[in-house]
C-alpha cells in the first residue's frame, strides 16, 4: 500500500455527507463530476485548491448523515490520498474503505494537525507524521486484508480480481 503525502485542508466536527458532495449533484455518479463540488458548500475554494496527494482532516462523527457512497467516491476523486479524523460515522467508514479510500482514525491528529500543514501518512504502521510541525501521531494501522482492498481500489475490484 503506497503511503501518503500532502498538505492538509482541514474541517470540524460533525462533517456529514450533505457537505462533503452536496444532494443537489447526487444524480451524477461520475466521480470527476462530484469531486468538482466536492466540499463546496463549506469551502468552495476547495475543489480548486487540492492536488493529488493532499489530506483531509476532520474532527467527530466525519461523514455522518445519510449512507450514500458519493460523498467518499467525491473525496477520493477530488486527488485527497486520505482522511483522518477523530473519529468516523460507521456506514461513512465503510464506504470509503468499499471504494478504496483510506481513512484513520487518530484524535490526537485530528486535534493538532493545522489547515495547510504538510503531512505524512504511512498506512501499514499507522504513523502520521505531520513536516510543518514535526509532530508525530499514532493512529490505527490498516490491517493487511484492508490494504488489500484498497490496493485493488475498493471492494468491487478487489472480488473481481479474485
Amino acid at each position: 500500500m503506497e503511503n501518503a503525502h500532502g498538505h492538509v485542508f482541514k474541517y470540524g466536527d460533525n462533517i456529514d455527507t450533505d457537505v462533503i458532495i452536496p444532494a443537489r449533484y447526487l444524480a451524477d455518479s461520475d466521480p470527476k463530476a462530484l469531486a468538482a463540488h466536492c466540499m463546496e458548500d463549506i469551502d468552495d475554494t476547495f475543489p480548486g485548491k487540492v492536488h493529488k496527494g493532499d489530506i483531509m482532516v476532520g474532527g467527530k462523527n466525519f461523514g455522518c448523515g445519510s449512507s450514500r457512497e458519493h460523498a467518499p467516491i467525491a473525496i477520493k476523486a477530488s486527488g485527497v490520498s486520505a482522511v483522518v479524523a477523530s473519529s468516523f460515522a460507521r456506514i461513512f467508514y465503510r464506504n470509503a474503505i468499499n471504494i478504496g479510500l483510506p481513512i484513520l482514525e487518530c484524535p490526537e491528529a485530528a486535534e493538532q494537525i493545522q489547515d495547510g500543514d504538510e503531512v505524512g501518512i504511512e498506512f501499514g504502521t499507522g504513523i502520521i507524521t505531520d513536516f510543518t510541525t514535526g509532530k508525530t501521531f499514532k493512529g490505527q494501522s490498516f490491517p493487511e486484508f484492508m490494504q488489500d482492498l484498497i490496493d485493488a481500489g475498493g471492494l468491487v475490484n478487489f472480488v473481481n480480481s479474485k
